[in-house]
This record gives C-alpha cells, sequence and structure tokens, in this order.
C-alpha cells in the first residue's frame, strides 16, 4: 500500500493536464450558455405571470357569472362573492369563491373590476409585464 502512495507523490514527464487554453475556452463556453439561458428563464418567469393572471380572471369571471345567475344580477364589486348570498326567493347559495386571488407579483392590485348591475355585463382586468388580461 504504501508503494502506491510513493508512485503517486512521484511527479514524471509523462504527466498531463489541460493548458491554460483548454480552460479559457470551456469557461468561453460556460459563459455562452449562461448568456443564453439566463433571458429564456426569465421570460418563461413573465408567460408564468400572464398565466396565472389569465387563470385568475378566468376564475373570478366564473364566480360572478354564477352569482349573477343566482342572484338575477351582476355584483357591483368583487366582494360579494367570497360571501353567502340570498336571492330574492330567499334561497342561499355561495361563498362563490374561498378568497379573491392575488395578482401576480408586479401586476395592479388587485383585479379591476366594472360591472354594470342595469345592463349585466362586466369586465375584468389586470396589467402587467408589459400585457393586459381583461375578460370577458
Amino acid at each position: 500500500m504504501l508503494s502506491f502512495w510513493r508512485k503517486r507523490l512521484v511527479i514524471g514527464r509523462n504527466q498531463r493536464g489541460f493548458t491554460l487554453i483548454e480552460l479559457m475556452i470551456v469557461v468561453a463556453i460556460i459563459g455562452i450558455l449562461a448568456a443564453i439561458a439566463i433571458p429564456l428563464y426569465a421570460n418563461v418567469q413573465a408567460r408564468a405571470r400572464i398565466a396565472k393572471a389569465q387563470a385568475d380572471a378566468r376564475a373570478l369571471a366564473s364566480a360572478v357569472s354564477i352569482y349573477a345567475a343566482h342572484m338575477g344580477v351582476v355584483p357591483a364589486t368583487l366582494n360579494p362573492l367570497t360571501a353567502v348570498a340570498t336571492n330574492a326567493q330567499n334561497q342561499t347559495a355561495g361563498p362563490f369563491m374561498a378568497s379573491l386571488p392575488n395578482p401576480p407579483s408586479g401586476w395592479t392590485t388587485p383585479y379591476s373590476y366594472a360591472g354594470s348591475t342595469s345592463a349585466g355585463t362586466f369586465v375584468i382586468s389586470a396589467s402587467g409585464d408589459g400585457t393586459t388580461v381583461s375578460l370577458p
């Protein structure tokens, strides 16, 4: 066993390693790959925030539609969606959402809602990441 370590400690002419230029090429390649990957990762994050906003807006629009079907009128704000509602026939339903969703980080807070009780229409929107999500 001792002879193994003696052979390892002897530095001979046949030992080879990487040259400085080879190491610099590897570092350059890693740098190029990082320069490509980082912007792509940022783009993926922005698309995820947009997808979250779209999903939240669809959930809010569904809850408003169900509320309107039960009450016969769209709500004036989004707050009634989180409470039990009693219609003119004394029927209770709800809450239509457990809580109002928070928009993605960096987006307008909270989701904006414009409902017209006389026309029975509504618009839910949010802005961020250079885009606006609006339903319906």
